[in-house]
């Protein structure tokens, strides 16, 4: 097993465990920091904890579990040292560059017309995703915790609840809570006065959007079927 023989002094196997689990726990914490340095420092802060510590590690539990418990332990021992920034202040800041836009003649004046579409599209999803991640930080830390884990990682409400320490049914009733307050967020961020089934047929950004911050990166095996039944990692 990898972990064994990292725990023999095997240098390369530790790379390749690092390799192997660093890409979704940095996702994870970009999402729930909204700052790339923050989740950097985390992420590489969460490895060094579970190298020195990995002696402690036991066998009958997922490795991405344990890692992911060590830097949830970091991150939020870190936001207790920080001043915290007004996430409404994200949220202001991006609606009025939405009210800006690109100008009354569109952003690429200069551009063939089918480059120009495709140009203005990728800036529309530019600014859909900033304004997910606005919303998602304006939302209570465990909720937000909750919704990335579920959405983004794809792990299943018992594990969650195992990870978070709290009822299944609560984690639900937070995942509930926190994907109604976003969609809420995210129309008051695009000056939206809809209904709710007008909201429904809009272009709203969707909750599944939260995968995008790992897009090009690979995914961790989810570590449950859909039937709730646990798999360990592969070592």
């Amino acid at each position: 097993m990898l972990i064994r023989l990292v725990l023999g002094g095997d240098e390369a196997a530790a790379e390749e465990l690092v390799r192997a689990h660093q890409g979704p726990l940095f996702a994870f914490l970009v999402r729930l920091s909204g700052r790339r340095d923050l989740a950097e420092d985390v992420t590489q802060e969460a490895f060094v904890r579970a190298l020195r510590h990995l002696h402690r590690f036991d066998f009958e539990h997922r490795f991405s579990t344990w890692l992911f418990t060590i830097a949830r332990r970091v991150y939020w021992n870190l936001c207790e040292k920080r001043t915290p920034t007004p996430a409404g202040d994200a949220l202001e800041g991006l609606h009025e560059a939405q009210q800006a836009g690109t100008g009354a003649g569109g952003g690429w004046p200069h551009a063939a017309p089918q480059v120009a579409e495709g140009l203005e599209l990728q800036e529309e999803r530019t600014r859909s995703k900033m304004v997910l991640q606005a919303a998602l930080l304006e939302l209570p830390p465990v909720q937000r915790e909750v919704l990335v884990l579920f959405h983004q990682q794809g792990w299943p409400l018992s594990l969650i609840a195992r990870t978070l320490e709290m009822p299944e049914g609560t984690v639900k009733s937070h995942l509930h809570r926190a994907r109604i307050r976003l969609r809420e967020l995210v129309e008051i961020a695009q000056g939206r006065g809809e209904t709710r089934e007008q909201a429904s047929r809009s272009n709203v950004p969707k909750v599944s959007q939260l995968g995008s911050a790992s897009s090009g990166i690979e995914r961790e095996a989810r570590g449950e079927d859909g039937h709730g039944a646990e798999r360990r990692d592969r070592p």
